[in-house]
């Protein structure tokens, strides 16, 4: 040995940031937080299911600001899931994995998320 402390793997540490770093991350993390969304749709469906009332009560959060707000959050993560999904089906067919096509595709699927998630916001939330 030469003295010298390395560490035994590597880490955040050793590797720069990069955009498909980044994306993987949010990838994962818009998938839980769609979950969640997930659980908000299956309230909405067993309220139609129990009734006017249950229903009334349910329509009365889904309208507010709050909730409304999360909405617009779990429409991004919609919109970025799918796009990102799409980016992998390509890498699965072997294509996009040269360092400039994986960045363009990797700020394609930032700005058209964000893009369609606003378009969608502003015409069906608010």
């Amino acid at each position: 040995m030469d003295g010298v402390e390395r560490p035994l793997s590597p880490h955040l540490q050793v590797y720069r940031l990069q955009i498909t770093m980044v994306l993987s991350s949010l990838h994962r993390i818009t998938g839980l937080l769609l979950t969640v969304g997930a659980l908000a749709l299956a309230w909405w469906l067993v309220a139609l299911a129990s009734g006017p009332e249950a229903y009334r009560t349910v329509e009365q959060v889904y309208a507010s600001w709050p909730f409304k707000l999360l909405l617009a959050g779990w429409t991004f993560c919609f919109f970025f899931h799918l796009c990102n999904g799409v980016r992998h089906l390509f890498w699965d067919t072997g294509r996009g994995f040269e360092p400039a096509q994986y960045r363009a595709s990797g700020w394609a699927v930032v700005v058209v998320s964000i893009l369609a998630s606003a378009v969608y916001t502003f015409l069906v939330i608010f």
